[in-house]
């Protein structure tokens, strides 16, 4: 037993050892697969922060190459030199230019140094003048290309130092040579004001590595070193640097608002003699890895739990699995016998549900039956008016024939063939209204059964002396219904409103088809309306006196389920003002057999 415990628990160990291991590798690879994204980003991001940047000083540029060949300018450096009204215009048009671009300041110089005309804006000591014409960007305007760099400008001394990037433009003499040089200084606050405090955090450096723009102020004048990070006039600050897929990650308390760790991307910047850099906050990613390795992890552990429980409840099976194979023997003969007891009631079900669809079918027939002896008075009469008139009219064609007027014997033979039609379409209607009606649903024209019901029940509303009101359309309303079974539940509405309306002094059935939104066939009655309109269709249920001959309540629950086996609905209810509405909805014909 101790032997068994001890094997389990150094399975268990080395799985979990495992699992680590597992979730380690899915950390580092998550990591470095989270970091493509936003490298992607980042490089995106710090491409158009770069562009921002060498945009806005393009402007600049662009200033100091379009002025420098002005002719206010140029009268300066002519032989003799100029008066001070030329001065003057000079020094307008470059304060105007320095206005309307926002430059530091302008200044025009001959090019043995001399200021010739200046914007006023920014007035240099003469230390800072003498270094800046024995400086690179003054020698390289000179040699007659366009001088650029960064410089720190201080106007005033002991005022705080004015970040500037300079463009040195030359201006040519008409026989040869630079003349003179036109000198933008654009200020650089100005120039990053727009983007401070963006994301991501970018700082571009200069050729010396030092922080020369940036949209975190707080990293102004730091330098870059293999030390660290060194902010002025303090300790550098150590950078503690890795590298994840072949990206540069820093770790490194820059501030608050740079993020620690961060992704290092680099972009140089010839154009302006600068290196962007731009550190993308990582927390994402890390959390993204952590999640997926603690997924993993998961997995891991469940699946070892379910193999675990898996192994164990196997072993606990084996050891119940004697006692269970004597108690299944037991039980197999137990459920072989309830097996035979449930075939048995399952063959009972069966015959008891056929019987009970024989007997709705049969019920369903014995309520036509029913209805055709509730008319058969009235068909009597429908039949024995035509036969009299047919023997009439025999007898006096005859007559006709006899007095030689053949004439009034082809009238009164036309009227025998049209009383013979009619008693023909009468008995046709019985024999369909009769009939066993097993076919599903067909396109049926609904107001050739409206009147075909209304036929068949002519004799019973005319002898009561029910004024039919009908509301039909024009064209033919199709729908999807039984013919024989939609006819039998119109006869049903039709017998039961003039039952509702015996005795009373306005008896008027309305039938109304509509076609929109679905096929309707409406039946409205004057009669006292329904006394509880949600037993209507009960079985059983009648508003009619106890052992009545008209019938036992089974004519609305056998018409209910007509409607129904067609896919239709029918619903009945009292009219506001007075007597009953029954509406009987159709499913409409589809769009195939339409077509067809």
């Amino acid at each position: 037993m101790t032997r068994g415990f001890g094997r389990r628990a150094a399975v268990i160990m080395l799985y979990l050892l495992l699992t680590l291991a597992l979730a380690w590798g899915v950390l580092h690879v998550g990591f470095a697969r989270a970091l493509v994204p936003l490298r992607e980003r980042g490089l995106s991001d710090l491409a158009l922060t770069a562009d921002r940047l060498t945009g806005r000083l393009q402007r600049y540029q662009d200033l100091a190459v379009l002025m420098s060949s002005h002719p206010d300018l140029a009268v300066l450096t002519e032989p003799g030199g100029a008066g001070a009204e030329a001065r003057a215009r000079a020094d307008r048009l470059l304060l105007s230019a320095a206005d309307r671009t926002t430059a530091l300041n302008l200044t025009f110089l001959a090019a043995d140094g001399r200021v010739l005309a200046d914007a006023d804006r920014l007035t240099l000591p003469e230390t800072e003048m003498a270094a800046l014409r024995s400086g690179p960007i003054f020698r390289r305007a000179l040699d007659g290309a366009l001088g650029t760099g960064s410089a720190l400008l201080t106007a005033v001394p002991g005022e705080p130092e004015r970040r500037s990037y300079l463009f040195a433009a030359p201006s040519f003499d008409p026989g040869g040579g630079v003349r003179g040089v036109l000198v933008v200084a654009v200020d650089m606050d100005h120039v990053e004001l727009a983007w401070r405090g963006q994301r991501p955090a970018v700082y571009f450096t200069d050729a010396g590595g030092r922080v020369f723009v940036t949209n975190r102020s707080e990293l102004l004048f730091w330098r870059e070193g293999a030390e660290g990070f060194r902010p002025p006039d303090a300790p550098p600050v150590p950078v503690a640097r890795r590298t994840v897929g072949g990206m540069e990650i820093w770790r490194a308390d820059l501030g608050a608002y740079v993020p620690d760790p961060a992704l290092r991307l680099v972009q140089d910047l010839p154009q302006v003699g600068m290196q962007a850099t731009a550190l993308i906050d990582i927390s994402t990613a890390q959390r993204l890895a952590r999640l997926q390795a603690a997924v993993a992890a998961l997995v891991m552990l469940s699946f070892g739990a379910v193999i675990f429980w898996a192994t164990e409840r196997r072993r606990v099976l084996a050891r119940a699995n004697a006692q269970l194979e004597s108690r299944v023997a037991a039980r197999t003969a137990e459920l072989s016998g309830a097996n035979m007891m449930l075939r048995r009631e399952v063959a009972e079900r069966q015959e008891a549900e056929a019987a009970l669809k024989k007997a709705q079918a049969e019920l369903v027939q014995a309520g036509k039956l029913s209805a055709l002896g509730q008319m058969s008075a009235g068909l009597a009469h429908e039949l024995n008016q035509p036969l009299m008139a047919i023997h009439q009219f025999a007898e006096n064609g005859a007559l006709f024939l006899s007095r030689d007027r053949p004439e009034k014997a082809a009238g009164n033979l036309t009227r025998i063939s049209e009383l013979s039609a009619r008693m023909g379409r009468i008995i046709r209607n019985l024999r369909a209204f009769a009939r066993q009606e097993s076919e599903p649903a067909r396109r049926v024209d609904l107001s050739q059964v409206i009147a075909t019901a209304l036929e068949m029940t002519e004799a019973r509303l005319s002898k009561e002396g029910v004024v039919v009101a009908l509301d039909l359309p024009e064209v033919p309303v199709m729908a999807m219904a039984g013919e024989v079974r939609l006819a039998q539940v119109l006869v049903n509405l039709i017998t039961n409103a003039a039952d509702a309306m015996a005795g009373r002094e306005e008896r008027v059935l309305r039938l109304t088809l509509t076609a929109r939104p679905r096929p309707t066939i409406r039946v409205a009655d004057t009669g006292a309306g329904i006394a509880q309109p949600e037993r209507i269709f009960d079985p059983y249920y009648t508003t009619k006196e106890a052992g009545a001959a008209e019938g036992m309540g089974l004519g609305l629950s056998i018409s209910y389920g007509m409607v129904q086996s067609f896919g239709g609905a029918i619903r009945g209810a009292n009219l506001p003002g007075g007597g009953a509405e029954f509406v009987v909805e159709l499913e409409p014909v589809p769009e195939e057999m339409a077509a067809e």
